[in-house]
């Protein structure tokens, strides 16, 4: 097997979910030592270990103490997800929907990015600004980073005719996803875009996505006053 020069957890984790699923692990079935898949995934041991812990936690094996990890006969309900595309979202409401790409850049990712994605140094990063209406009226501002090494076609994409939420929805597969949810100030410049007082709270959204290990995209969604949030399991 190929594996990448350096291996980190969620690249573990990827490889061990997908031979969960394709029952080259049967449930019930003991996997390997850590240790054992730590030489075969060329990484240390601990990144085994946490990316184990992660599976875990959600519900896919069982740890023992001396008895090893298994593959759980019987995995906890999981809930799908499913990344929402903001044209059905206002449409849904009754409103009618608009996009404008406000700014667009290709840059060597910021160090922040870097640590959060845990990209390679001199990464190229396609970087999006934009904003959805509903009727109008601001709807949600959009500030995303596209990794170019995962998605080499978003550098040619058109993102004046599409906006990269509903292009990548439509083009590019994700397997892991992290989503957290945060009250923050609105800036001078988010104020302008969303109508709303500097400084006011705003309902913002950060969502990472990753295709096998792979790093796809990270996103901040501010919302304009008055959004909720629904969620159907």
């Amino acid at each position: 097997m190929s594996v990448k020069s350096k291996t980190g957890y969620r690249d573990v984790k990827a490889i061990v979910l997908k031979r969960i699923q394709d029952r080259v692990w049967q449930p019930g079935a003991l996997l390997p030592a850590e240790a054992d898949l730590a030489v075969e995934f060329g990484c240390a041991r601990a990144t085994v270990n946490r990316a184990m812990q992660e599976l875990s936690d959600d519900g896919l094996v069982e740890r023992r103490r001396k008895a090893g990890t298994r593959v759980k006969k019987a995995p906890l309900r999981q809930v799908k997800f499913e990344i929402p595309m903001v044209r059905a979202e206002v449409e849904a409401s009754g409103a009618s929907y608009r996009y404008a790409l406000v700014t667009r850049n290709i840059l060597v990712a910021p160090d922040w990015l870097r640590a959060r994605l845990d990209l390679a140094p001199e990464a190229q990063v396609l970087h999006l600004e934009c904003m959805h209406y509903a009727n109008s009226n601001p709807f949600q501002f959009e500030d995303r980073w596209i990794n170019l090494a995962a998605v080499p076609d978003a550098e040619q994409a058109d993102f004046t005719a599409i906006s990269p939420n509903e292009w990548l929805v439509q083009t590019v597969p994700f397997t892991t996803a992290e989503v957290r949810f945060s009250a923050s100030a609105a800036s001078e410049s988010l104020a302008e875009f969303l109508q709303t007082p500097t400084g006011s709270p705003l309902f913002t959204a950060e969502r990472t996505t990753w295709l096998n290990g792979l790093p796809v995209t990270n996103t901040r969604l501010h919302f304009a006053s008055g959004y909720s949030m629904v969620a159907q399991y």
